[in-house]
């Protein structure tokens, strides 16, 4: 490590510390993070400016800089799995009525499934409107070879169809979905929590002794599993420093020059899918501000993050405890949200994609034909997106291929796809968040004295106890 790097990583640790002083003294974890993002660009853009972009200074502090932000992210995705498996099967042990959880499934996956069409929708709008098309964007070694990547992973794009989606969503090895060893692994693991969730409901009325000690144990795990998780939210500040500060000083101001129009098109598009959602919001009679000033912090994690995934525990953390939707409908968005129907990624993305394609295959992107086929081939494609970096890419090449678009130009925007997939990720979890505030007020299962409340959320005033929130059970936090 030489001075530059050390000079470098003394100021981040300095940073770091800061975070940690004003925690200390009674600032809330929002505000930190909030700070956390401000604190990062500044860092990154001091670095780039210092140094120049891809200079050995810059290389060397954002490796150990890295470290911090890619810890944080690994300790999200430890703990993704035990905390959808665990919620999930305590929520649905609560159920008085097995049918309730056929109507929260229906209501989150229709919310999501809408929105999703309404945002490929969007992106046909945003596109044709900006006059977006893919001729005359320069093609480097780096455009080329992300194309012929795209172009090998087309057979893969292929086999994916409803009828096998559905399939793969039953686990046939437990444990290696508890692993992460598929794209649709967390919603094998919701699918065994929910079954084995119906075991101990049937356990507790035919032998109630034993079913009660099979409740308290799932209780006890329960309390276990949100404790671990509380401890890894306190990091979230300095995690999203690290995130920002490596985004900033890696990023390249002239790449996103060249490709301003669609960097702006897909920010705009993205704006108005907020707005979307805030309008879904309102027509359930809830306040879309109050909704987004308590969930920005989530929000920000997933724009710095980039993963739907990690995100899951601090959504389903929020939509409980901030928001005041039940357990069970806050643990079923955020699984389902993270794999299917991703408003941004496989929504917004695929359709720009392909109106900007559509004109040099010999294709009208102003057809209705066109635009309906791309609705609906985005929508069905948005089943069993991987929530992670790079499901975006995934969905473009399943409607592009669908459409019989070369799908290898799609590869001209990689170097503008991390700034704009930090959007889309946000926008997605915004998306799974919006279906389960509004499943739950549909259904009557929204705490609406939580929803308005002033509060802070469990992640500060409630990190050392096991309470539950107000209007909530003692043991019903998920």
């Amino acid at each position: 490590m030489n001075l530059p790097v050390l000079a470098n990583m003394a100021v981040f640790v300095l940073t770091l510390g800061y975070l940690y002083q004003r925690r200390k003294g009674g600032a809330s974890i929002s505000s930190n993070v909030l700070l956390a993002v401000l604190l990062g660009v500044v860092l990154g853009a001091l670095a780039q400016t210092a140094y120049g972009l891809g200079s050995a200074a810059i290389t060397g502090t954002m490796t150990w800089v890295g470290v911090v932000g890619g810890i944080y992210v690994r300790l999200l995705q430890m703990v993704v799995t035990p905390l959808v498996l665990v919620s999930i099967l305590s929520a649905v042990t609560k159920l008085h009525d097995a049918k309730a959880l056929g109507k929260i499934s229906a209501g989150v996956l229709g919310t999501l499934l809408i929105t999703t069409a309404l945002s490929a929708a969007i992106g046909i709008g945003v596109t044709n409107l900006f006059g977006l098309r893919a001729e005359g964007l320069v093609q480097g070694a780096r455009e080329l070879e992300r194309g012929t990547y795209m172009e090998t992973r087309v057979a893969d794009a292929a086999k994916l169809d409803l009828p096998s989606l559905l399939t793969a969503m039953v686990p046939t090895n437990i444990f290696a979905d508890l692993t992460g060893s598929r794209s649709t692994s967390i919603m094998g693991v919701v699918v065994f929590a929910a079954m084995l969730g119906f075991a101990a409901l049937a356990l507790k009325r035919d032998k109630p002794e034993v079913g009660d000690r099979v409740q308290q144990g799932i209780d006890t795990l329960q309390q276990l599993v949100l404790r671990l998780v509380r401890m890894v939210l306190r990091l979230t500040p300095y995690g999203v420093l690290a995130l920002m500060t490596r985004v900033v000083a890696t990023s390249n101001v002239n790449d996103i020059y060249n490709l301003g129009g669609f960097v702006i098109a897909s920010y705009i598009g993205l704006g108005i899918i907020i707005l979307l959602h805030a309008a879904i919001l309102t027509g359930t009679g809830l306040n879309p501000v109050r909704f987004y000033q308590k969930v920005l912090p989530v929000l920000t994690f997933a724009f710095t993050s980039r993963s739907s995934a990690a995100a899951i525990p601090l959504s389903v953390e929020t939509q409980v405890s901030r928001l005041g939707v039940s357990p069970a409908i806050a643990n079923f968005a955020a699984s389902f949200g993270a794999t299917i129907g991703q408003n941004a990624c496989a929504g917004l993305y695929p359709a720009m994609l392909a109106v900007m394609i559509a004109p040099g295959a010999g294709v009208d992107p102003t057809s209705f034909s066109f635009m309906a086929s791309v609705v609906g081939v985005a929508t069905l494609g948005s089943v069993g997106i991987a929530g992670v970096g790079g499901g975006a890419t995934f969905a473009a090449l399943v409607v592009l291929s669908a459409l019989n678009l070369p799908v290898a130009l799609a590869g001209l925007l990689i170097s503008v796809e991390p700034l704009i997939d930090m959007g889309r990720t946000a926008v997605n979890v915004s998306g799974s968040m919006t279906a389960g505030t509004v499943t739950g007020k549909m259904l009557g299962q929204l705490d609406f004295a939580v929803f308005e409340a002033h509060d802070a959320p469990p992640t500060e005033a409630d990190a050392d106890t096991d309470e539950a929130p107000a209007g909530e059970p003692a043991g019903a936090r998920a």
